[in-house]
Order: structure tokens, then C-alpha cells, then sequence
């Protein structure tokens, strides 16, 4: 019996330092002091009011983080999910403006975000083009045609109800209604990477393409169903961000997609693919948010806002791949033990 509750307490030990040492418990530690200094720093900033401009400006984020986050386990990339966001703006609004009920026009740019994503998909697993390449080209293709479908004008005759619909809050809560389908998707896509063959597949691939292949994988098709999805939740962005602006314009969500992969990388997901999981994502989403808001709040500049991100960034490729390096040298140090 002192055996066995010895070797209990040894795996809850064991269990204990493997949450402490991964890195979404270090994000949730993080998140956790930025929240806690911005409350003490800022004034206001507990507020239900600031609440619900921090959780807004999650969603759109949240949103194609979910998806770029299978694209990356594969080991590819998605510049454009930005793009797609302010084309389907600028195509919601001329929809509008044509005389298209709402209901329709919202199920038209979800299906112009699956043909978005279709054609970086053909590119990238079709043709087999890089996809940093391919996406670096829609990024800026997708973002033109916004601009000769609306061009510089906006759009902001949109009904009511749904302009305010996009902002209500549970009650006094302060959250957004718009939460909650997010956190319906979020947990569809996690369910589909960590507890199914897709999600396998999906690390397969980024482990190896080859051996994955060899395994009976359809590599070129699933990697074509990533960027669909990432293309239809991009689009499904740039219809909130419209409604939540009340204004479609071809410039909606210009540079986003910098803070959206830097969520994704932040959250652990490394850019190599193969690893990384959703959870840390959106932790890494909620993380940039609170850091942006806390930095608007203390009236810092754009130019310090890039500052933040980019380094962000950076770190977010270099310490996990330190961390590896460090994790390679000190196991066979351990596994060895001292020499009797």
C-alpha cells in the first residue's frame, strides 16, 4: 500500500510539472499579470464597458485563428485571411446597396470565403506552389478586388437590428452575444484537431508529408480543406466586423493578418507545423487583445502597437524552438543518470 500511494503522488507530480511546464499554462500565467496590471495600471479598465470592446475586438481575431491554426499544423500558411475579411465586406455592402436581403447576402460572402480559400487551397495542394508564396499573392489580389468592388466608398446604411445585434451583451455581463458562436466554432475545430482522424491527419502531414502520404493520408486534399475553412472563417470575420462597425469598406481589417498569425505562433503552434494545439491559440488571442486594449487605454501610438506584435512575434518563433534545443540537450543527460 505505501507503494502504491507513493506511486500515486510520484504521477501527480509528474503531472503537476507537465501542466506548469507547458506553454499554455505559461500564457494563462502571463495573461493573468497583464490582466491583474492593467486592472491596478489603468483606470477603468474592470469596467463592463471595456469588458465588451475587449471581447469584441477578440472575435474577429478568434475567428481566423481557429482555422489558420489547422493550416499551420500542416505546415503551410494563410497571408490572406485579412484580405478575405475586407473583400467580403466590400461585397456585403455592394449587396447591400443592390438590393440583396441581408439573409441572402450574408450566405453568399460565406460561400465567396469558401471559393477564396478554394483557390489558395488549388495553389498550394493542387499545384503544389509554396504557400507563403501564393498566399503573399491573394493577400494582395484579394484586397485590390475589394477595392474595384466598393472602392473607396463605405457602406453604412445597414438595418439596425443587425448593426446592434453585432454589440449586444448578455445582459449586465458586459459579454457579447457574438461570443458565443465563436466558442461553438472554436470547440468544433478543437474537437476536429485533438479527438478525430482529421486532426491526425492534420499533424501527420505537418510531421512528415511523405510518411503521412504513405499511410494512405490524402495530403493535397486535406491541406485543400484547411484553407477552405480558413477561407470561410475569414469571411465570416469580415461580416461581424461589418455589422459591428456598421460600415463595409474595402480597407476593413488592413493588416490584420500580422496579429492573427501572431496569435497563432504565440499560442505554441509552431511554424514548421506538427505541433501546437488550439487552447494555447486562443489564449494567445485573448493575450494580444488585452495587451492591445491596455496599450489604447494608456494612449500609446500605433507605431508602439506594431512594436508590441512584431516582437511578440518574434519571440513566438524563437523561444519555443529554444526551448526544444534546451528539452534535446538535458533528456539524454537525464535518461543516462549518473554512473553507478
Amino acid at each position: 500500500m505505501p507503494s502504491d500511494a507513493g506511486s500515486i503522488a510520484a504521477a501527480r507530480r509528474s503531472v503537476l510539472r507537465s501542466v506548469a511546464g507547458s506553454w499554455d499554462f505559461v500564457l494563462l500565467v502571463i495573461l493573468a499579470a497583464v490582466l491583474f496590471g492593467a486592472i491596478g495600471w489603468i483606470d477603468n479598465f474592470a469596467e463592463t464597458i471595456t469588458v465588451t470592446f475587449l471581447l469584441l475586438d477578440v472575435i474577429p481575431i478568434a475567428l481566423m485563428a481557429t482555422a489558420l491554426t489547422l493550416v499551420i499544423v500542416t505546415g503551410e500558411i494563410d497571408l490572406s485571411v485579412a484580405s478575405i475579411l475586407g473583400l467580403t465586406s466590400a461585397v456585403l455592402g455592394q449587396l447591400w446597396l443592390s438590393g440583396f436581403p441581408l439573409e441572402i447576402a450574408i450566405a453568399l460572402c460565406v460561400l465567396l470565403g469558401a471559393v477564396l480559400g478554394a483557390v489558395n487551397g488549388l495553389f498550394v495542394a493542387g499545384l503544389g506552389l509554396p504557400s507563403l508564396a501564393v498566399t503573399i499573392g491573394t493577400l494582395a489580389l484579394y484586397r485590390g478586388l475589394a477595392y474595384v468592388v466598393l472602392g473607396d466608398r463605405a457602406v453604412a446604411d445597414f438595418p439596425f437590428e443587425w448593426t446592434t445585434r453585432a454589440i449586444s451583451t448578455i445582459g449586465d455581463t458586459g459579454i457579447p452575444v457574438a461570443v458565443l458562436p465563436v466558442i461553438g466554432l472554436a470547440l468544433l475545430f478543437g474537437v476536429t484537431l485533438h479527438a478525430t482522424p482529421i486532426g491526425r491527419a492534420l499533424y501527420a502531414i505537418g510531421n512528415n508529408a511523405d510518411t503521412a502520404r504513405f499511410s494512405g493520408i490524402s495530403v493535397s486534399w486535406t491541406k485543400f480543406w484547411t484553407f477552405v475553412a480558413s477561407g470561410v472563417m475569414s469571411s465570416l470575420a469580415g461580416i461581424f466586423w461589418t455589422f459591428r462597425y456598421a460600415s463595409a469598406r474595402a480597407d476593413n481589417g488592413l493588416g490584420l493578418e500580422l496579429a492573427v498569425v501572431a496569435a497563432v505562433l504565440l499560442g505554441g503552434v509552431s511554424i514548421f507545423g506538427g505541433r501546437g494545439n488550439l487552447i494555447g491559440v486562443l489564449a494567445a488571442v485573448v493575450l494580444l487583445a488585452t495587451l492591445q486594449r491596455t496599450l489604447q487605454l494608456a494612449s500609446a501610438t500605433d507605431e508602439v502597437l506594431n512594436l508590441v506584435i512584431g516582437s511578440l512575434l518574434i519571440l513566438s518563433v524563437v523561444v519555443p524552438n529554444v526551448v526544444q534545443m534546451l528539452r534535446q540537450r538535458i533528456r539524454p543527460t537525464v535518461l543516462e543518470g549518473p554512473t553507478p
